[in-house]
């Protein structure tokens, strides 16, 4: 959960041609001070698995689906569709009165939110209207996660008593209603965003307990305890479970039966850097496991062995999950912001910076790419900003944001305020 302070009483955590060719020199001045400043490390050989296309539009059907937390069950946040690029009209506006930290999932024309008072709601996406809504718990710091089998939208909760985190729950709510079918008593409390994978979903604790838990009943299928909390939520890819924790370790499951494939230490009291936590949640792609840290830097391990491929410093904190993106005129690129007031394009397989755009405030939430624009909230000006993928040009604002900014159906982009959902639309459309 991130308040809106300081990271330090966080209590959770939380062009023409010659143009072109001096900003090519730039960029390779810059990616070479950076990748040879201290403490940043680059192996690009270690196992990267090039695309051999470049990214295609998902096909335009109503009801799109936005499930998890990050879009897919990589966690990449990458939906590829420029016909929602800006400018946008304004549609409506739905006012929480709390604070919208993470941002809702989508199915079939209802937006389904969890605010940080642990109540959930189910929206209709067409006009902002509330279809239902469930008091579940007091205090609440993810998105939720939807399993279409079961028609369920899954909610984890930091606390269910008052404000104090603890004595929390993961609790399973009808999509059609918002009745409770199941709920699951979790004594730490979760900020960790659920993903749904084979009738199971994953999700983490404050006591650094990792569980699978059967999506139909909430009945355990295996649990594994990390080193620290678990508080970026889990990724999946190649039947493999990914996440980092307080203590500043990555790890790889296997998702069937949660027995350890590979665990990495960032050792970043090695490099000059005190020992850093990781909150956010990873993205994978090209073979890599993607992750920022608070010590600093972003880091990108070999999915298959957890060898360290590349870790780059920006200059503060990253509570930042990855934007990933094989984007056309870079190539394979990571987007990450940073408390250092920055957002950063990263070369996906060596780590050097492609560019990096100057966000006037600290950037505590994830980016998200739609179409041809990374979105991200500047949260000490309140605004939502969006900038070319390839140049890093902002085309975008909006004054109102703090921390994930926005999901799409394909139609429409829902961009998420500090506590209102806005409903943008393509004018061309």
């Amino acid at each position: 959960m991130r308040p809106m302070a300081s990271p330090s009483r966080r209590w959770l955590r939380r062009g023409l041609v010659a143009g072109a060719a001096l900003l090519v020199v730039a960029g390779a001045v810059v990616a070479y001070v950076l990748l040879n400043a201290p403490g940043n490390v680059s192996n690009p050989n270690v196992s990267f698995t090039a695309p051999k296309h470049h990214k295609v539009s998902p096909p335009h059907v109503s009801n799109f689906l936005w499930p998890w937390y990050g879009y897919n069950a990589v966690r990449t946040r990458d939906f590829p569709d420029p016909k929602l690029d800006p400018p946008f009209r304004h549609g409506w506006s739905y006012e929480d009165y709390a604070l919208l930290e993470f941002p809702p999932v989508l199915y079939r024309g209802r937006l389904y939110l969890v605010d940080n008072d642990g109540s959930a709601k189910g929206i209709n996406a067409a006009n902002g209207h509330l279809i239902w809504q469930h008091k579940v718990g007091t205090l609440a710091a993810a998105s939720p996660a939807l399993d279409i089998r079961h028609h369920l939208v899954i909610v984890p909760l930091l606390s269910i008593h008052g404000r104090t985190p603890g004595k929390g729950a993961v609790v399973a709510l009808s999509m059609r209603t918002g009745r409770v079918v199941w709920s699951r008593h979790i004594a730490a409390g979760t900020e960790s965003s659920p993903i749904v994978w084979r009738d199971k979903v994953y999700f983490g604790d404050q006591a650094g307990n990792v569980y699978a838990l059967g999506t139909q009943a909430g009945k355990t299928r295996w649990t594994y305890h990390a080193t620290g909390s678990v508080k970026g939520g889990p990724s999946i890819s190649g039947g493999r479970i990914f996440f980092g924790d307080y203590a500043g370790r990555a790890y790889a499951l296997n998702a069937t039966n949660g027995h350890p494939i590979w665990t990495a230490n960032t050792s970043g009291t090695e490099f000059g850097f005190g020992s850093g936590n990781f909150y956010a949640t990873p993205a994978v792609a090209f073979g890599r496991v993607y992750m920022g840290n608070t010590d600093g830097r972003v880091y990108s391990f070999s999915a298959q062995t957890g060898r360290l491929a590349w870790a780059t410093s920006t200059g503060a904190y990253v509570y930042s999950s990855a934007a990933v993106d094989n984007t056309p005129g870079l190539g394979p690129t990571v987007y990450v912001g940073s408390y250092d007031g920055n957002l950063y394009a990263f070369n996906a397989r060596s780590g050097a910076i492609r560019w990096r755009h100057n966000a006037g405030g600290k950037i505590s939430g994830s980016p998200q790419i739609i179409g041809n624009v990374v979105y991200y909230d500047d949260l000490a000006s309140k605004t939502t900003a969006g900038v070319n993928v390839r140049t890093g040009r902002r085309v975008f604002s909006f004054r109102d944001g703090a921390f994930n900014p926005a999901i799409t159906d394909g139609h429409a982009v829902y961009l998420v305020g500090v506590s209102k959902l806005y409903q943008l639309v393509p004018r061309h459309r």
